[in-house]
Order: C-alpha cells, then structure tokens, then sequence
C-alpha cells in the first residue's frame, strides 16, 4: 500500500513539474509560441457588425462602449507562409497557393484553414489558440481600426439609404498584400494591421432590427464571417469541396489571413496535470 502511494506521489508530482520543464526547454521552431502582446482591458468604441434596419430601412449599426471581459494576448503579426507550411507539412493543414515569400503573410486561405492552423498550433505547442473575436480584434488595432459610418440621409426615402450603402462599399478598393511589417505597429505593438491584408475572425454574419429603441437579431449566419482590415467586411467561408459546399464553394481572395488569440490559462499540458490531480484524488 505505501509503495503504491509512492508511485502515485511521484506520477503527480511529474504531472505537476510538466509546465516547468516545458518552459525550462527549448522547443523545436514548429512548437514554439509565436510572438504575441499581452494587452490589459480598457474601455474602447465598438460599432456593432452586420446589417441593421429601423421599418425595413437600412440604419447604422450602433456604436458602444464596451470592455473585454478579461485581458488579451494576440500574436504580433500575421502568420506567415514559413509558419503555415509547417502545419501543411504535418497534414493538418491544405496547402494553398503561396504567393508570398517565407517570411510575409500567409494568404489566399479560408475560415477553415485559419481554424485548422489553430488547432494543429495548440497541440504542437500545449496552448489554446483561436481566432479572435471582431470585438477582440477591434481592441487590438486601437487606432487603426477603421469606423465607417454611412452618409446622414433622409430617414423618409429608403431609397437613399440603400444607395448610400451600395456608394460606400462600391468606393472601397480591393487591398492588395503587404509585406511583412511594412505598415509598422500600432499603438499595441502589433504589426500590419487595416493594411493590405484582411484577417479572418471567428464572429458570425448577423442581420438585426431596431423597435422602439430595442435591437433583435433576426439572422445569424455563420457561413459568412466577419474580416478586418483597411475595412470591414463579411466573407463566406469558401468551402473548396463542391460536395459539401453548396453556394458557399469558392477560391479565397488572396488579400485575405490571419492572426491568433492564445489563452495560456487554457494550456494543454496544465489540463493534463488537473486531470492527473483528480485521478490521483479518486484513487
């Protein structure tokens, strides 16, 4: 019985010590965090996304002040060709047509491709990673996030609405890729954000009303998903299979990447050790 304590001691306590040595460590360049900043919440202005409409009249989405609910830690820069080949190289990840050389973003991918890149990063290196929010997103480009509001116009000709929506989208040119770090860092210190590339998030297309003061989501499509960058926008997933597919199948723009959200509080290797905690507690 105590020799069976002994092991059971000495299977927790490595349990235990396995952050330690995973830190201690240097991991091989395909299980290494990437670089991220580590940003505290504040209060910042958040103009909702999607389409929202007061008497089947096209009105703007509202503006709020919001705070994240805890902080934040978002990868530096995009990720780039370099980093996503290795996933490529591994088979978790389909390849796509790099047109950019190592060291700059990784583009021409779609919802799923930046998903799958976050699942196969957070098991090569023990860490929950993910797309951000639009909300988290916004946060982290500070200044550089763009708030486009729509022209001011007669509330009694709908008409206008429409056309001044249809104006300001059509007036927004297509952005071409950047290189890596050409447009510097923001005020957060993080690079080549509302630049030349779009980035993936992980919030959902929505259609609401506003009554009587009162907002009500009537649509929430996740086939389509918000991007960011010199604008925002909603993108559909682009599903390469023709099979599983429907309307959604298609090729992504080149202009369009990513970069990830990790959540260290969700580590692999910590879980490991609370379950090997509760096991040791049953026993």
């Amino acid at each position: 019985m105590l020799f069976l304590m002994k092991v059971k001691m000495a299977m927790l306590a490595g349990a235990l010590t396995a952050p330690v040595l995973a830190t201690a460590l240097t991991p091989p360049a395909s299980h290494r965090p990437p670089d991220a900043r580590h940003l505290t919440p504040a209060m910042f202005q958040y103009r909702a996304t999607g389409e929202y409409s007061r008497d089947r009249t096209p009105v703007q989405a509202p503006l709020r002040h919001l705070r994240l609910p805890a902080d934040l830690t978002i990868m530096k820069r995009l990720v780039t060709v370099a980093d996503y080949e290795r996933c490529v190289a591994d088979a978790e990840c389909s390849r796509v047509a790099a047109i950019n050389g190592p060291d700059n973003p990784v583009t021409g991918v779609n919802w799923h491709d930046a998903s799958a890149y976050a699942a196969w990063l957070s098991r090569k290196t023990g860490m929950f990673y993910r797309l951000p929010t639009d909300e988290e997103w916004t946060f982290a480009a500070a200044e550089r996030a763009p708030d486009e509001t729509l022209p001011p116009v007669d509330p009694a000709d709908p008409a206008q609405a429409w056309i001044a929506r249809y104006d300001a989208e059509a007036s927004r040119a297509k952005p071409a890729t950047s290189s890596r770090r050409a447009l510097g860092a923001n005020s957060n210190g993080l690079d080549d954000l509302a630049g030349g590339v779009w980035e993936w998030t992980d919030s959902c297309f929505i259609r609401s009303r506003i009554d009587d003061g009162r907002e009500q989501i009537t649509n929430v499509n996740c086939g389509v998903r918000v991007v960011e960058g010199a604008h925002r926008s909603y993108m559909t997933d682009f599903i390469r299979d023709p099979k599983a597919g429907g309307c959604a199948v298609g090729v992504p723009p080149t202009a369009l990447g990513f970069r990830l959200v990790v959540q260290p509080s969700q580590s692999l290797v910590s879980r490991t050790a609370r379950n090997a905690a509760k096991l040791f507690m049953r026993s």
